[in-house]
């Protein structure tokens, strides 16, 4: 069931008029000021300088979202506010001012754990991390850790304390609040975990809130349901927020004001409207060029379907459960549940659809690192079909070979003791393929053909950035020559501008090396961009398949209707997620 209306939330948000007078009226008393904040992080053979003279205001009931590629000091400038930032950095210029009944306080002369920070530290300033599964304690139940910040900051007793956990999660629209705060943190989803801190940031009623990427893991669905959450919350509490983030669709749907840094310094603040649609540096007309709208597509031929296509999926199902004592299987969760599709040469297949769907379950089970429980995989690339559910090792591995896999995290996805060469030639090695002069010189190719220098195999991948790293993971999956690269979420953690170089460089691969993809995303706009036809699942089925056009600008299902709703749009003027369309199973 759906519906086309605002929601109450969005109905409940101030006219233009009644916004420009909170702004007017706040403007004047700003609830905390930074003036040339300056950061060196004294390292062991040299200083750097993370920050540099880097000034901003925030007020009442506004948001600022503070935007740039990674490395720009976007989240040290932000953990500086409460002085969390590491021991060989130092604050070396400027100041942070909190405002309050009691007059200023100057952040940054106070002792990093001293009394007085950390009466600020969830009193005064509240902080939502990037990833909450790290920043939540994993042996401590969700309500513990809630009733313990209260207990900390406000004058309450255990069972008062309890009670306001309760109405927080509530609050935060979890159900049943009374049983899941005596849940553990795994047994929370991705978007309830980021609820969780929601609530825990605001216990104390901070004045200000700090929101350092907090949708980046999320599907666009959550990611809109958490957003609505925090604005609500703001107006009803009139605080401040400080939003960190790289995706500027998301800038474009909830700032009142940006701030875009750059190495360190901010290069260009102002209103949100000013920033998107009159840009004077030219890092912040990069950063707009790169932002990938929805209804942008790759400049590209659509392969023909005719023939036989590479990949053939029938009736593919994976469940997870248990064995009865007769030995009888009961599938508690089926994650795919009877998908079918199908891969053509020179095709991108987009896979989309919010967490728990079932995607990565389908890109695994397509390679048979998961194995399916019904269903077939035939395999067409070596000119006779084959089934890939029922081959035995020799015959897996040739098709391993043909169909590789790229990984969403560049970071975990590299072994950190293995120089560049011995990551991208370690397929090469397994498969016997190479060895001696030829195999480095394999290497150095492959290091070319992604974009980077031979001279980069003898160094490990902390060396690299993202965008090289990732690139390094490409270059891997190339080794062996394959046919199909199935990407799981490769480019979900790199910077917009990162991602964007990362698309053209795959399509590029394409074309020159006779490529096939199947992208598997919860970033829509990324999917609109680079593929040809895509597949919308939920629930473990699919529920939508279509032309990537037709998917992305005229969906039929309902769930794709509101799965595309969400998407946020890239200009302030249109902000499509306060009227997106909601979908109730």
């Amino acid at each position: 069931m759906t519906t086309q209306t605002p929601s109450a939330t969005a109905l409940a948000k101030p006219t233009r008029a009644q916004h420009d007078d909170l702004v007017s009226a706040a403007a004047s008393a700003p609830v905390l000021s930074v003036r040339g904040l300056s950061i060196d992080f004294h390292l062991r053979t040299h200083v750097l300088h993370a920050v540099r003279d880097v000034s901003f205001d925030l007020f009442s009931g506004q948001t600022l979202c503070l935007v740039g590629e990674s490395g720009s000091g976007k989240s040290v400038t932000a953990r500086a506010l409460l002085r969390l930032i590491d021991p060989q950095a130092k604050v070396s210029g400027g100041s942070i001012t909190l405002q309050g009944p009691d007059g200023e306080l100057r952040l940054d002369t106070l002792a990093p754990n001293g009394r007085e920070i950390r009466a600020v530290r969830g009193g005064r300033i509240g902080l939502i991390f990037q990833e909450p599964m790290s920043s939540l304690s994993p042996v401590h139940t969700i309500g513990s850790q809630i009733v313990e910040a209260l207990l900390l900051h406000r004058k309450m007793t255990k069972a008062e304390a309890k009670a306001e956990t309760v109405k927080l999660l509530r609050q935060v629209e979890i159900a049943n609040p009374e049983q899941m705060a005596d849940r553990y943190t795994f047994e929370f989803s991705g978007g309830m975990r980021q609820r969780a801190m929601i609530a825990m940031a605001l216990a104390c009623k901070p004045d200000i809130l700090i929101a350092d990427e907090p949708t980046t893991a999320l599907d666009v669905t959550t990611q809109a349901e958490i957003m609505d959450l925090i604005a609500r919350l703001q107006r009803e509490t009139g605080m401040a927020m400080l939003m960190i983030t790289h995706d500027l669709g998301l800038v474009a749907e909830v700032a009142d004001s940006v701030a875009v840094m750059r190495w360190g310094r901010v290069v260009e603040q102002g209103p949100v409207d000013a920033i998107f649609h009159a840009p004077h540096h030219p890092y912040t007309r990069k950063l707009l060029s790169a932002t990938l709208r929805l209804d942008t597509a790759a400049k590209r031929t659509a392969p023909a379907t005719t023939g036989q296509p590479l990949l053939s999926v029938r009736g593919l199902c994976k469940g997870f459960g248990t064995t009865n004592w007769r030995g009888q299987q009961t599938f508690a969760i089926k994650a795919v549940d009877d998908v079918s599709l199908d891969l053509w040469p020179g095709e991108n297949l987009g896979i989309v659809g919010e967490s728990g769907s079932g995607k990565t379950t389908l890109g695994r089970m397509l390679l048979r690192i998961i194995e399916p429980s019904n269903g077939s995989i035939l395999w067409q690339g070596n000119g006779q079909a084959a089934e890939v559910t029922k081959m035995q090792r020799p015959e897996l591995a040739q098709y391993r070979s043909a169909v590789r896999l790229v990984f969403q995290d560049p970071f975990a996805s590299l072994n950190p003791r293995m120089t560049v060469k011995q990551v991208i030639a370690d397929p090469l090695i397994v498969a016997g393929a190479l060895k001696g002069a030829a195999l480095e010189a394999r290497v150095g190719d492959l290091l070319e053909l992604v974009g980077l220098e031979r001279s980069a195999m003898e160094r490990y991948p902390h060396a690299f950035s993202g965008g090289q790293r990732q690139r390094i993971g490409i270059a891997r999956a190339l080794a062996l020559d394959p046919r199909v690269i199935i990407a799981d979420e490769a480019t979900s953690a790199l910077d917009v501008s990162i991602r964007a170089q990362v698309l053209d460089l795959l399509l590029d691969l394409q074309k020159r090396l006779d490529l096939s993809f199947v992208f598997i995303a919860h970033d829509i706009s990324v999917v609109r961009y680079f593929c040809d036809r895509v597949v919308v699942m939920h629930k473990g089925r699919i529920v939508e398949t279509g032309p990537a056009e037709q998917i992305c600008t005229r969906p039929a299902e309902p769930y794709t209707q509101s799965l595309i709703s969400a998407v946020p749009n890239p200009d302030p003027r249109n902000r499509r997620m306060l009227h997106r369309t909601r979908f109730g199973a």
